[in-house]
């Protein structure tokens, strides 16, 4: 939610909040009511068993593929490993059966599938082979798992689908997400990262997926068009001293000649990335970026922070503590810190802002209606004793 790639770090903050973020979290809680909160347990509704009886030539067309919210070519190891899997359903004669948490594979199948792929694996010598493996095998199994089971816009089963409570409206053109996304998290019925497309265009806020060779060119051929000077990453990275975003885009507090310039070029576009995967598999992820940036620019990744503190967002999915934040809150934080800024208030992002918010309340709404309507708890086990909201 990269040389001057700058990392953004959620930090808390004490009462009283900026003004900002009490406007922000009075918004979302207008827009709450008394809805219920999901349970920690919910991170991925259980699927009910989905069977697949696909009888294709074992390809996933450019339209299937970038129906899901993706703009890159079908990934070839992605097609390579859907077509091995359809091969070795028709080999042995056997269903290819998806479900409980992250819709795995399951049975009979399942074990065939992963000796043989532990096999190609292991045969790859190279780590980086290895590693985008492993990404597109992940993926994979997701697509053929969720096909004709998922919307594929909201990443929701059909019967649940909220495309059409959602209301999409234009970013401003001087910014662009990226979500680069953990496979783990890619199709995941409450991931938020996918709301930014939703609501801003794939234009926009544009796809990455961690691992897959196609994507990450895309996004660091942008960045490198771009110049480090314009690419910035939302992480709570603890090991360099942060900046706040006043600090960084605010020119009536900084005398840098490159505050001016950024103030004066209107067709320079920035470019945030935001790290939407577990915070668990994030540390890699962000590792993979650092590393990546120094390449390209010789740079490490210095990080500046959001001032927003803890977000009324934690009603929709636990977080490991009150200063971070799913993926769509820290990317409606940003635009609300922005749009505080005279050289930005003119550019609308606190509406923007409230677009996304509203999208998220769409979401939790259409997740807590299905866990109710199957007979789940949706009550949050509590994790803090601070009364936040």
């Amino acid at each position: 939610m990269v040389c001057a790639v700058r990392v953004f770090t959620y930090k808390f903050s004490p009462p009283p909040p900026p003004p900002f973020a009490i406007k922000a979290d009075c918004r979302l809680r207008s827009l709450l009511g008394h809805s219920s909160i999901m349970n920690s347990s919910s991170r991925s509704s259980p699927r009910e068993e989905v069977r697949t009886n696909d009888t294709g030539d074992g390809c996933i067309s450019l339209q299937e593929w970038q129906g899901w919210g993706s703009v890159s070519p079908v990934p070839a190891m992605v097609n390579e490993l859907v077509e091995d899997l359809k091969l070795l359903k028709k080999k042995n004669d056997a269903q290819m059966n998806f479900g409980g948490l992250g819709g795995k594979l399951k049975g009979d199948f399942r074990i065939q599938e992963d000796k043989k792929h532990r096999a190609t694996y292991q045969a790859l010598s190279d780590s980086e082979k290895k590693f985008q493996f492993y990404s597109a095998r992940q993926i994979a199994c997701r697509l053929l798992g969720s096909n004709g089971y998922l919307c594929q816009k909201c990443w929701l089963p059909l019967e649940d689908c909220m495309c059409s409570k959602l209301k999409p409206g234009p970013l401003w053109h001087g910014i662009r997400f990226w979500l680069y996304m953990h496979p783990k998290d890619f199709l995941r019925q409450n991931n938020t990262g996918k709301l930014l497309w939703q609501v801003f265009g794939v234009q926009a806020a544009t796809l990455c997926l961690y691992g897959i060779a196609e994507d990450e060119e895309i996004m660091w051929n942008t960045f490198k068009l771009a110049g480090r000077d314009s690419v910035w990453c939302l992480y709570p990275n603890q090991n360099t001293a942060p900046k706040s975003v006043q600090e960084t885009f605010g020119c009536e507090f900084s005398a840098d000649s490159e505050c001016t310039q950024m103030k004066a070029n209107g067709d320079r576009i920035f470019n945030f990335v935001l790290i939407d995967g577990t915070w668990s598999n994030s540390a890699a992820m962000f590792k993979r970026l650092k590393e990546h940036a120094k390449l390209v620019w010789g740079e490490d990744l210095p990080c500046i922070s959001l001032a927003t503190g803890a977000s009324a967002m934690h009603k929709l999915r636990p977080q490991p503590s009150w200063d971070r934040t799913c993926t769509a809150a820290a990317a409606v934080g940003l635009l609300d810190e922005l749009q505080l800024l005279p050289e930005y208030s003119s550019f609308g992002l606190d509406t923007q802002a409230e677009a996304l918010e509203n999208a998220l309340v769409v979401l939790l709404d259409a997740l807590t209606a299905r866990r109710l309507r199957m007979g789940r708890s949706i009550t949050r086990r509590v994790r803090y004793s601070s009364n936040i909201c």
